[in-house]
């Protein structure tokens, strides 16, 4: 590492030292014998303040037209006014970009309403950068975060589709670029503020958001200075209303009824702070210019939740007066439970959960940017930058429960539909009848920094009737990244429920002998008004964030009811008390909150390192009489990565006198061990484009490009168990069966993906903010990062290698992503009077994929666990009664999406409705976010050639879930009219999702493709004023 310290500064000071000797060479060197011609220069994404959205536009299609490179653009229609409220709703606009609508791909069952990521071209490597230099948020990945960046201080966001060699590495779906403005992009003075007031129909508060920019500029004797600060606050507050249906089972393997297990619901509250600062200084004297710059973003998203779910095993549900669809799936019905000796039912445990969370981010970025001319031919431009960006999370979640007598249902409509007679809204309605049931609390923090420096130098070429410049350059960048997790991670303790009576507590810990605090929920409004829920009580949130204390609390009425019951003889010494049957069965009662430790589990630490030079070609072949020019390059970038990483052993120990398979003999414990690997990518590209008239002009593109894995992918932590099954029948005890596996967390030595990929488009500017364009690409994929199975040498005590498999993310796959590009944007002034301020603008992007895994994997059947043995779990998914899915597409990936847009721009009058459509996509399979997925162990086995053929988790069986979970195609319309005003005053009004649509997530089974989660999160309304001068 002081290695690469002092290489990159010692490159970085001679560069600068040079371009600061500019102007002193440039006088002692002799002026040319006639003036050069104009450098045939390529488009330069610079920042080109505008005003109104017609100029917006027009200036987005003319970076477009005239780049090098295939770029889509959205530009500011005002100082700190881009066309939507974050900066995942802007790319959502642009063609072959997609938005994810959901909190994380990983936990899709928490709706954002203001998106929280993208894809382009369906796929998700995408990197980020600001202002051309890389960025991103301490998220265990590699992009900024979209959401938390503050719209507010964009001057224009671009999405290039095909890399050139100057760009940084490490997209393949594509890289967007944010831009900020710099002083010089304004005419000496300028100011602006900015104030808007949003009002979330759902929850009916109205929050503020405020920015404002200051700018000028001053001429002096020793150059031109500028100066620039801006500065955005913004609050939103918003609901989300939800309905859950629970996977379906069978009963038996002979069973043709599928029925769910319950239906939930839970709201969610959230309140997100986002703040952001921004400041440059600029300098330009002669040919030398310098910027240094201060970005800084925060974010903060707090919410509550409030759940029901069903705590009942599957199997313990009786459907009364069911009717079923052809498929046998249950369409009405009345669930309860189990069936007592007397022909009553037990009913269901329903819990109530009082969630709290916050998630605190900052990313601070320092830039110093110089170049100048050494001569008329040569430049050299010198660029540092440091980024440190840091994460911390809470996580509390607090629940009472209730013995509900039963759940009416019915799954006809739009909507799962829950009806409650007199005696359940007795019960409900009743304080007397909840008790407290669990809590569970998480911790996780995260930081990154990054060091790096570029250098560039530009030959421009004179009199050369070909060549343009040449442009040659090196970045080096140092990256750290540190993510925690507490431990325990998730750290679940029980404190009463109904299956503990008995054997481990005497009584439920009932709410109304406490006085830890509940509140009555009543769900006024829900679904906008047209869903009508019983109100239930629940821990009050300050329960949550309440903890240690309140936990501490809750855990001494489990001790109360615990040491209450005594067994006389259960097989155990008589007078032992549940407490103490508990700490037998688990290691110990007393509750401990979870804290930041050592412990290695919960530990993610990762350093880069990479070298890249490139050397880029632009040509130009119009003075031949052909009118194409472009350019041709080549990037090599060596990465290095070091892990900080723990493996643990846990050995088997055979009985003594032991025979059969033999047992490798392995010492049980951990050790430290850490992680190097490095490798050299080549990464040639070429842009070409033809111009057939001063209109009509068409690309060619073709490159290799490459995404590095998720830091989160790379997790050094290896646990290894050897197991072994010895018959007790046998005499001397006979080892029937050795098991040596693993699950990994991450995998240090994955490889980066890499693509082959071509463009082809045709681009018909028509108007200057008229235009209409065609595109079709191809991505080649390999090294596709998928979880599977695979082997790992481990030498025994005796010197011995023995094999050992692993499950845990591979380079496992290859595939392809391709597809077709439509845009059009144009304003009708050929029509009548006031009717020439209309526009449209549509477009539309058509991706088809397909994976294919080096090591195929399928078998019809799913089997216990998780690991080795169960490998079709995370590949292929597994049904509620263990039968496999099969192939399934790449995740995150729609076949269609389009935009559409109506717009009216005339005079101070300026006005949009738009509509954003995502076709159906997968999360992903066996995800643990909600009851879908592998934190469920009940599947039913039905494989009749397996010993536990018929059995579930309940008799020592224990098959997880893996359920494909889809999004449903979703579209929303977007509203705004603004006004604006001689005197530089401009107001106006927005709306988002007028329509008021349902956000509907679908869980695939054999039975079909059945309804799990559906959300609304209602209509919002925006009142905007802004005053520049």
């Amino acid at each position: 590492m002081r290695q690469f310290k002092r290489t990159a500064l010692s490159l970085a000071a001679a560069q600068t030292l040079v371009v600061w000797m500019a102007p002193a060479i440039a006088q002692n060197t002799a002026a040319p014998a006639a003036a050069p011609a104009p450098a045939k220069d390529a488009q330069q994404l610079e920042t080109v303040m505008v005003s109104g959205r017609r100029a917006a536009l027009a200036t987005a299609q003319k970076i477009k037209q005239d780049s090098d490179e295939i770029v889509d653009s959205v530009v500011a229609e005002d100082i700190g006014k881009l066309p939507d409220r974050s900066v995942t709703e802007v790319l959502q606009r642009v063609v072959g970009v997609a938005m994810d609508r959901v909190s994380a791909s990983s936990d899709p069952v928490h709706f954002s309403a203001e998106g929280s990521g993208v894809v382009i071209r369906g796929l998700t490597y995408v990197s980020s950068t600001l202002n051309g230099r890389e960025t991103f948020s301490a998220n265990q990945g590699r992009t900024l975060g979209f959401e938390d960046m503050p719209p507010e201080l964009m001057a224009g966001v671009d999405v290039y589709k095909n890399p050139s060699a100057e760009q940084i590495e490490g997209a393949i779906g594509g890289l967007v670029n944010l831009r900020t403005a710099l002083p010089f992009d304004f005419n000496g003075f300028k100011a602006s503020l900015s104030g808007n007031v949003t009002h979330n129909s759902l929850n009916g508060k109205s929050k503020p958001s405020v920015s404002g920019l200051l700018s000028n500029t001053w001429n002096t004797d020793l150059g031109k200075f500028g100066a620039l600060i801006d500065v955005a606050h913004s609050l939103s507050s918003a609901r989300t209303d939800g309905i859950v249906v629970d996977p379906y089972y069978i009963a038996t393997p002979t069973s043709t009824q599928w029925n769910p297990r319950d239906i939930g619901w839970r709201q969610q509250s959230y309140d997100r702070t986002r703040d952001g600062l921004y400041g440059a200084l600029q300098w330009r004297k002669g040919d030398v210019e310098s910027s240094l710059s201060f970005f800084r973003s925060k974010y903060q998203f707090d919410w509550n939740e409030f759940n029901v779910i069903a705590q009942i095993n599957p199997y313990n549900v009786n459907v009364l007066s069911g009717s079923y669809d052809a498929n046998g799936v249950l369409q009405k019905g009345v669930l309860t439970g189990k069936q007592n000796a007397d022909g009553s039912y037990q009913g269901i445990e329903v819990e109530n959960q009082t969630r709290f969370s916050k998630r605190a981010s900052q990313t601070d970025e320092l830039a110093w940017k110089i170049g100048g001319k050494v001569n008329d031919q040569l430049t050299l431009t010198s660029d540092f930058q440091y980024i440190r960006s840091k994460t911390n999370n809470f996580d509390s979640t607090v629940g009472t429960a209730v013995q509900l007598p039963k759940e009416t249902i019915d799954l006809t409509g739009s909507l799962p539909r829950l009806v409650f007679d007199a005696s359940d809204l007795a019960t409900l309605n009743d304080p007397s009848k909840y008790y407290w049931s669990m809590m569970m609390e998480h911790l996780d923090k995260g930081k990154g920094t990054q060091k790096s420096w570029k250098g560039d130098a530009r030959w421009v070429f004179k009199d050369n009737p070909v060549l343009n410049d040449l442009r040659v350059g090196v970045r080096i960048a140092e990256r750290d990244a540190e993510t925690i997790n507490s431990s325990p991670s998730y750290n679940w303790a029980s404190v009463t429920h109904a299956w503990q009576l008995g054997w481990n507590i005497k009584d439920l810990a009932w709410i109304a002998n406490t006085d830890i605090p509940t509140f009555k929920n009543n769900y006024n409004g829900y679904f906008g008004g047209k869903y009508n829920l019983p109100a239930l009580y629940f821990p009050a949130p300050s329960v949550a964030f309440g903890w240690p204390n309140s936990y501490q609390k809750l855990h001494q009425l489990y001790l109360q009811q615990c040491a209450a019951l005594t067994h006389p003889d259960w097989g155990w010494k008589p007078g032992v008390t549940g407490c103490d049957q508990w700490n037998s069965a688990q290691g110990g009662v007393q509750w401990a909150p979870a804290t930041f430790t050592t412990d290695p589990a919960g530990r993610n630490s990762q350093k880069e390192t990479t070298t890249a030079v490139y050397s880029q070609l632009r040509f130009s072949f119009d003075e031949l009489g052909v009118p194409m020019d472009g350019n041709v390059g080549l990037r090599v970038v060596r990465t290095r990565n070091e892990a900080d990483g723990y493996t643990t052993m846990t050995a088997a120990v055979p009985p003594a006198g032991a025979v059969g398979l033999a047992v490798p003999p392995l010492t049980s414990g951990g050790k430290a061990q850490n992680f190097n690997q490095s490798f050299t990518d080549v990464l040639p590209s070429l842009n070409l484009k033809y111009k057939a008239n001063a209109e009509l002009q068409f690309r060619f593109a073709a490159a290799k490009a490459i995404a590095r894995p998720q830091f989160s992918q790379m997790q050094a932590y290896l646990p290894m168990t050897q197991s072994i099954e010895v018959d007790p029948k046998l005499v001397p005890p006979t080892v029937t069966k050795v098991s040596q596996t693993g699950n990994a967390a991450g995998n240090p030595l994955l490889k980066p993906i890499e693509s082959t990929q071509e463009d082809l488009t045709a681009e018909w500017y028509f108007a200057r903010n008229g235009s209409l364009t065609v595109a079709a690409f191809n991505k080649d994929l390999k090294n596709i990062i998928v979880n599977q199975a695979f082997n790992q040498t481990v030498i025994d005590n005796n010197g011995k290698p023995t094999n050992f498999v692993l499950n845990g993310p591979v380079n496992g796959a290859k595939g392809y992503a391709r597809g077709l590009e439509f845009a059009y944007q144009q304003y009708f002034d050929h029509l009548p009077d006031w009717l020439q301020g209309l526009g449209l603008q549509a477009n539309y992007t058509y991706v088809d994929s397909k994976m294919t895994r080096y090591n195929a994997v399928y078998s019809k059947y799913c089997s216990p666990g998780q690991g080795q043995d169960n490998l079709n779990l995370y590949i292929n998914g597994c049904d509620t009664d263990a039968r496999t899915f099969g192939d399934v597409p790449l995740a995150n990936l729609s076949k269609n999406t389009f935009n559409l847009a109506l717009l009216y721009d005339r005079g101070p009058v300026s006005a949009r409705v738009a509509y954003s459509w995502r076709g159906k996509y997968l999360y992903g399979v066996a995800l643990n976010s909600d009851n879908t997925g592998p934190n469920q162990t009940n599947a039913l086995d039905t494989n009749p050639a397996s010993p536990t053929y018929g059995k579930h988790d309940g008799d020592a069986n224990n098959i997880p879930l893996g359920l494909p979970l889809w999004a449903d195609g979703y579209g929303q319309v977007d509203a705004g009219l603004h006004y604006k005003f001689d005197s530089g005053v401009s107001v106006g009004f927005e709306a988002q999702n007028l329509t008021n649509r349902t956000y509907k997530q679908f869980m695939q089974q054999h039975i079909g493709m059945l309804g799990h989660n559906y959300f609304t999160s209602g209509r919002s309304y925006t009142v905007t004023m802004q005053y520049s001068f």
